[in-house]
Protein backbone atom coordinates (compact mmCIF):
# COMPACT_ATOMS: atom_id res chain seq x y z
CA UNK A 1 0.00 0.00 0.00
CA UNK A 2 1.03 3.24 -1.06
CA UNK A 3 0.83 6.16 1.52
CA UNK A 4 -2.11 8.59 -0.25
CA UNK A 5 -3.04 10.46 3.37
CA UNK A 6 -0.91 13.80 3.36
CA UNK A 7 0.26 15.48 6.84
CA UNK A 8 -2.82 17.95 6.75
CA UNK A 9 -5.07 15.41 5.92
CA UNK A 10 -3.64 13.03 9.02
CA UNK A 11 -4.14 15.90 11.31
CA UNK A 12 -7.77 17.11 10.09
CA UNK A 13 -8.66 13.22 10.49
CA UNK A 14 -7.10 12.95 14.08
CA UNK A 15 -8.78 15.96 15.08
CA UNK A 16 -12.08 14.75 13.95
CA UNK A 17 -11.78 11.73 15.86
CA UNK A 18 -10.67 13.49 19.01
CA UNK A 19 -13.72 15.38 19.05
CA UNK A 20 -16.13 12.77 17.83
CA UNK A 21 -14.19 10.43 21.01
CA UNK A 22 -14.89 13.16 23.24
CA UNK A 23 -18.77 14.17 22.24
CA UNK A 24 -19.72 10.30 22.90
CA UNK A 25 -17.81 9.79 25.83
CA UNK A 26 -18.80 12.98 27.76
CA UNK A 27 -22.93 12.01 26.68
CA UNK A 28 -23.07 14.84 24.22
CA UNK A 29 -24.44 12.73 21.34
CA UNK A 30 -25.67 9.63 22.62
CA UNK A 31 -27.57 6.64 21.13
CA UNK A 32 -27.06 5.44 17.15
CA UNK A 33 -25.73 8.37 16.68
CA UNK A 34 -23.22 8.79 19.38
CA UNK A 35 -22.38 4.78 18.02
CA UNK A 36 -22.15 6.12 14.37
CA UNK A 37 -19.79 8.72 15.85
CA UNK A 38 -17.45 6.52 17.60
CA UNK A 39 -17.42 4.50 14.44
CA UNK A 40 -16.27 6.85 12.11
CA UNK A 41 -13.78 8.30 14.60
CA UNK A 42 -12.06 4.95 14.93
CA UNK A 43 -11.70 4.77 11.02
CA UNK A 44 -10.43 8.07 10.43
CA UNK A 45 -7.99 7.19 13.30
CA UNK A 46 -6.99 4.11 11.62
CA UNK A 47 -6.61 5.16 8.71
CA UNK A 48 -4.50 8.56 9.80
CA UNK A 49 -2.02 6.33 11.67
CA UNK A 50 -1.85 3.42 8.47
CA UNK A 51 -1.51 6.77 6.33
CA UNK A 52 -3.78 4.89 3.30
CA UNK A 53 -7.49 5.41 2.61
CA UNK A 54 -9.13 3.37 0.50
CA UNK A 55 -11.72 5.08 -0.45
CA UNK A 56 -9.29 7.57 -1.70
CA UNK A 57 -8.12 4.81 -3.90
CA UNK A 58 -11.43 4.37 -5.25
CA UNK A 59 -12.01 8.43 -6.14
CA UNK A 60 -8.49 8.34 -7.56
CA UNK A 61 -7.70 10.92 -4.44
CA UNK A 62 -4.15 11.34 -3.59
CA UNK A 63 -3.02 14.19 -0.74
CA UNK A 64 -0.02 13.59 0.23
CA UNK A 65 1.70 15.27 -2.10
CA UNK A 66 4.27 12.35 -3.28
CA UNK A 67 4.61 12.33 -7.03
CA UNK A 68 4.14 9.65 -8.61
CA UNK A 69 7.18 8.12 -10.86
Amino acid sequence: MKSNIGTIDKVIRISLAVAFNVLFFTGTVTGTLGLVLLVLGGVLLSTSVIGFCPVYTLLGINSCGIKKG
